[in-house]
């Protein structure tokens, strides 16, 4: 093999392994904040997002929000840097996205959703 060769290959796989740990990296980072999504049941006639149908893949901390006794998400840690966000899902991506697919159901830095016959309001919160 020539030099030129294995040395591209070698680089190669050096960006693939850099690229893999940045992948993995993330989600070891934490030693921020804790924020949650927190759901709680509001009475209103305001249009809202029905989302019994939602994935748990999609939406983990919505699911877990409204699947928990107290309306809050498993936490969510911030990173002190912002890099987190860069590379992983967090609990403003979902509200984010929910927003974006009705825009009239967003309401004071939150959005309702419908589930189960009942309208809540989730945000994120940092306690």
């Amino acid at each position: 093999m020539r030099r030129v060769t294995r040395n591209l290959l070698v680089a190669i796989a050096l960006v693939a392994v850099a690229l893999l740990a940045l992948g993995a990296l993330p989600s070891y980072l934490g030693g921020g904040d804790p924020y949650y999504l927190t759901a709680e049941q509001v009475e209103t006639d305001a249009s809202a997002i029905d989302v019994n149908n939602v994935s748990e893949r999609r939406y983990p901390f919505l699911t877990s929000a409204l699947a928990s006794d107290d309306g809050r998400s498993d936490p969510y840690l911030a990173d002190s840097y912002g890099i987190k966000e860069w590379f992983t899902h967090t609990p403003f991506d979902e509200v984010d996205a929910l927003t974006r697919q009705l825009p009239e159901a967003a309401a004071d830095g939150g959005v309702r959703v419908r589930y189960e016959g009942a309208v809540y309001r989730v945000e994120v919160v940092r306690p």
